[in-house]
């Protein structure tokens, strides 16, 4: 029994919906969502009928898309929309951030696995950027997101103060969950833990949008063994402290196409194996700073 992980699916692309059904059948094995499967409910829903034919078990955890509110009068906006996904995964018996932390039984030995609900507050900047100054600086060099205008944060007056909320929840979470288990940890989430992995050759100054200080030490203060994140549209495996970091996404018709010619990527080599260790890693495309052959094609997210 192996555990897997997969993010940036963004089914709203009808080439990635086709591309969903090339995954292989792993009735045995866990998979991991890691974020921005579909930008609406449905989209969401498809992806589970599909995955949970093809896997013994899903973990899903919500990237920005996700929280989108596209319909003008905000229905289920910021919290009420995280719940009401929350729900339709449960449906579906998929773990979420809101379940309990499995314990992972499977080949590689018990690890103890979080699924987090995280978001970001713009402290992915320079130090000499103030917060209040950072969507400003972003846009000086042509950069922006559409969460500015669909990721609403209520009940909650920030989308830092919801951020905030969720670190705060996770923290206690995982504090309790460490404390009554002695196990190495694997760590989920949509946003990259630390700064310094939120590198976009193409648009670095996205990166206000790609986490939170807050997390820089979790890796550490929690065990991790392995610390699983997407958003960034750039595969890879890197290894900080002794602690593996995989980025797991598969990203837009466009990005993956690229690693497919140039790499020798098909839609199953994005499918990561998380444990057992993999005999080969991801590597990092991010030491060939050419942008066609790593595959770097970014431009909106």
């Amino acid at each position: 029994m192996r555990l897997y992980a997969i993010s940036d699916l963004h089914l709203d692309y009808a080439d990635n919906r086709a591309a969903l059904f090339q995954l292989p059948d792993c009735p045995n094995d866990w998979l991991a969502l890691v974020g921005d499967i579909a930008n609406t409910p449905e989209g969401l829903e498809s992806a589970l009928l599909i995955l949970e034919k093809k896997f013994a078990q899903l973990i899903w955890v919500p990237g920005n898309h996700e929280l989108w509110s596209i319909s003008p009068e905000r229905k289920l906006a910021g919290c009420a929309r995280y719940a009401s996904l929350v729900d339709l995964c449960r449906r579906h018996g998929v773990i979420t951030p809101e379940d309990a932390f499995p314990i992972w039984q499977g080949d590689g030995g018990p690890h103890l696995l979080a699924p987090l609900f995280l978001l970001y507050d713009y402290s992915f900047r320079p130090d000499d950027v103030p917060f209040e100054q950072a969507i400003g600086w972003a846009a000086e060099s042509g950069v922006s997101c559409v969460d500015e205008a669909l990721l609403h944060p209520d009940p909650y007056a920030t989308r830092s103060d919801w951020c905030h909320a969720r670190c705060e929840i996770s923290e206690k979470r995982l504090d309790a969950a460490v404390s009554a288990h002695a196990l190495p940890v694997i760590l989920i989430a949509h946003y990259p833990l630390k700064r310094q992995l939120a590198r976009l050759p193409l648009i670095p100054r996205f990166s206000i949008w790609c986490g939170s200080r807050r997390t820089e030490d979790w890796h550490l203060h929690y065990r991790a063994r392995v610390v699983v994140s997407g958003h960034l549209h750039i595969p890879s495996t890197r290894y900080l402290d002794g602690v593996r970091f995989e980025e797991v996404s598969l990203g837009y018709p466009r990005q993956w196409r690229v690693r497919q010619r140039m790499r020798g990527w098909g839609i199953a080599d994005h499918l990561r194996q998380i444990l057992p260790t993999p005999e080969r890693d991801a590597g990092d495309p991010l030491d060939d700073l050419n942008g066609t052959a790593s595959g770097l094609g970014i431009e909106i997210y």
